[in-house]
């Protein structure tokens, strides 16, 4: 277990606090965690070492909110997400932390782009309530599997495409429990198998725990009263800031 400092607990603490908001009912904190494990462990490391920390928060977000799940478009993102998960493994294999974080911050500047584009046009054109068009699983089910693979960042992703798609947040809430809580577990024997996810990691998930949980409560209890409008922006807003700082990193 490496020595931290104060400031260093402190900064992981807010980001398990994070993992808990954002597996609970605010899924726009998702991008927080990876920045903050980031600034403090070697960013492959880092990737290991918030892992654990997900998958106990996918294991509530699943016992809140399993009965919301849309399995249609569950079934239609899985396939390719494991295509995007297997070329993440094989990035982490050969790229240095510097380049892990460049590639995560580019991309999640790019889909905020995107989904910015994508809004302006169906205002434009008249067609805000139209859903994204189920061929676009092809392109966020990749993406998604190799920012989750490669610095657990993928919540970013796939919120925005569940919410381009149109679900209610009850329903953006239980299907990305179900997602992540399967993508997740699917990463496990690649991250062993990488060296990331060690006794020591491990240890770390447990001493943070405590701080996910108080996460937890306080994320369902705002989710309740959030507006989807609202939502999105802060989606937007924190993707987009986290993506600069891991770009400024790099």
């Amino acid at each position: 277990m490496p020595t931290f400092t104060p400031l260093e607990w402190l900064l992981l603490a807010v980001a398990a606090l994070a993992v808990g908001a954002a597996k609970s009912g605010m899924p726009a904190f998702g991008p927080i965690p990876a920045a903050l494990f980031a600034s403090v462990l070697p960013a492959k490391a880092s990737t290991g070492a918030v892992l654990g920390l997900l998958l106990v928060g996918d294991l509530i977000a699943v016992r809140m909110y399993h009965a919301h799940a849309d399995w249609t478009i569950l079934r239609r993102l899985i396939p390719t997400v494991v295509a995007g998960v297997l070329l993440g493994v094989v990035v982490l294999g050969f790229a240095d932390d510097a380049a892990v974080r460049r590639i995560i911050g580019a991309t999640l500047i790019l889909l905020v782009v995107l989904r910015v584009a994508l809004m302006l046009r169906q205002r434009r054109e008249g067609a805000e309530s139209r859903p994204v068009a189920p061929a676009l699983a092809y392109v966020f089910g990749p993406l998604g599997g190799f920012t989750t693979m490669i610095a657990n960042a993928a919540g970013p992703v796939m919120t925005i495409y569940f919410v381009a798609s149109r679900l209610p947040v009850q329903a953006i809430l239980g299907t990305a429990a179900w997602f992540f809580l399967l993508v997740n577990a699917f990463k496990v024997p690649f991250s062993v198998g990488l060296g990331l996810m060690t006794p020591q990691s491990l240890l770390l998930n447990l001493l943070l725990v405590p701080a996910l949980l108080v996460g937890a409560l306080g994320g369902r209890a705002v989710a309740r009263r959030i507006s989807p409008t609202w939502f999105e922006r802060i989606v937007l807003i924190l993707t987009f800031a986290s993506g600069v700082y891991l770009l400024a990193r790099g």
